[in-house]
């Protein structure tokens, strides 16, 4: 291919289709690498989780919530993680965390 004789648009576009297939070959080669490895420990009766020591997913359990939009009770927040955005417009609003506890 005579790059040359391209257009600089014709060469981004040809750029991102590589960098695209770049990314999905390196995809392709894990997801194949990872097939193989389970197949072989489960020829040995093992998983994967089992060999590196990992959970095979930890889950959490669910947090009752603690606090409720006054003007919409469906919104709720456990108190954990970031406030949801009612939290801080009513906090703006002059309210306390305890007007808005369940």
């Amino acid at each position: 291919m005579d790059f040359n004789s391209l257009s600089l648009d014709e060469l981004k576009r040809i750029r991102k289709d590589v960098e695209k297939a770049i990314v999905t070959f390196e995809e392709r080669a894990r997801k194949q690498a990872l097939s193989e490895a389970e197949a072989v420990l489960r020829q040995h009766g093992f998983t994967i989780e089992q060999i590196l020591g990992k959970p095979a997913k930890a889950t959490r359990a669910a947090v009752m919530p603690k606090y409720a939009n006054p003007e919409d009770p469906t919104q709720t927040w456990s108190g954990r993680g970031r406030k949801p955005r009612w939290v801080v417009d009513a906090l703006d609003a002059g309210k306390t965390m305890d007007d808005l506890a369940i």
